[in-house]
């Protein structure tokens, strides 16, 4: 199967300051606006809002 820019590969940065990231993929059809993820930090020790940043 074809990789496509249907499902690009986005990062996902920390809000607590540590830049800390997750690298996923997302659908651009269903969620056309930047992705908020609450995820874990092992930086910050606690699970925290993470924003894709283009």
């Amino acid at each position: 199967m074809a990789r496509n820019e249907l499902r690009p590969v986005i990062r996902l940065r920390s809000t607590a300051g540590t830049g800390f990231t997750y690298v996923t993929r997302k659908n651009r059809r269903n969620d056309p606006d930047r992705m908020t993820l609450r995820k874990y930090d092992p930086l910050a020790g606690r699970h925290v809002d993470f924003r894709e940043e283009r």
